[in-house]
């Protein structure tokens, strides 16, 4: 049993609460309910007794919690001895994210590394996620959180991290819009659409819209930025498409809408990118072991 299921099972022992802590380690309530699965099976017999709106620990489950901190403890003074006995590892590490990634995700995978080597210098550049990945390729940073893409180049190295929902999103505000939107028949061909300049959202939204056989879509704008683009549908420009954690971490979502859409858009699997052929340089390894452990 590894470091992450202690960690896991311990924040679930002290939240009950599935939502709260596959939220806190960034992955879907399906994945951390297979995790506790397998904890259970290893140590033989279950540890949470859980209906639809409580989760309760057996004796059993709160023997463990006690064995899961106990090793989380010893874990956390070996981490520190070591470190007490290492030369300091000095350098800079350059990371680019979206905006919103550098809240959403980024302070939980710096966290450990900022303990374990303060000397380090940290350099984040944020903008349009789509663009992650070729500032890896470019060498222009070190490490980007990115959406996985349809294709990755072979140079590149991606460890996931998280899965992210994807909903088609309209404003909330009334407008015309609006309007059109609630028509009992909906002409999908005359509503104002809002898409990323290019990449995943974007594919995923054509393809969910060549379904329709409604023809080709009326593209009111396109848009650097998943930020920006729920933005203007706020604003009541047009439909849109939007990870999830972009949504909740919105200004104005209380202020867009997600349309019920009859097939399921393939969620992102987000993670952490850089070239395979630096991952044995000093900073870089350091940084990935750390990430590995969270």
């Amino acid at each position: 049993m590894d470091i992450k299921s202690f960690q896991v099972f311990a924040h679930l022992a002290s939240s009950l609460h599935f939502g709260q802590t596959a939220h806190a380690h960034h992955v879907s309530p399906s994945t951390l309910s297979r995790m506790i699965q397998r904890i259970e099976d290893e140590v033989g017999c279950k540890l949470l007794q859980r209906d639809n709106r409580t989760v309760i620990l057996t004796k059993a489950g709160v023997k463990f919690e006690q064995y899961a901190n106990q090793q989380l403890v010893q874990w956390r003074e070996f981490q520190g001895d070591i470190l007490a006995e290492q030369p300091q590892l000095t350098g800079k590490l350059s990371i680019y994210c979206s905006v919103t990634a550098a809240y959403s995700h980024l302070p939980q995978l710096l966290d450990g590394f900022r303990r374990l080597y303060p000397q380090i210098e940290i350099m984040l550049e944020t903008g349009n996620a789509e663009d992650a990945v070729s500032k890896v390729i470019d060498r222009q940073v070190d490490f980007a959180i990115a959406a996985h893409p349809e294709s990755l180049a072979k140079s590149c190295y991606f460890h996931a991290i998280a899965q992210i929902p994807v909903s088609v999103i309209a404003p909330v505000v009334d407008c015309k819009v609006k309007q059109q939107l609630e028509q009992r028949q909906i002409n999908w061909h005359d509503i104002p659409i809002i898409l990323p300049e290019h990449g995943a959202a974007r594919n995923r939204f054509e393809k969910w819209y060549r379904q329709k056989g409604q023809g080709k879509p009326n593209i009111y704008a396109t848009v650097s930025g998943h930020e920006a683009l729920v933005s203007m549908v706020a604003l009541g420009c047009g439909v849109g498409v939007a990870p999830e954690v972009v949504l909740e971490n919105s200004p104005v979502k209380d202020r867009v809408q997600r349309l019920t859409v009859p097939s399921a858009m393939k969620p992102f699997e987000l993670g952490i990118c850089c070239l395979k052929k630096r991952m044995n340089e000093s900073v870089i390894s350091a940084f990935m072991a750390t990430v590995l452990e969270s």
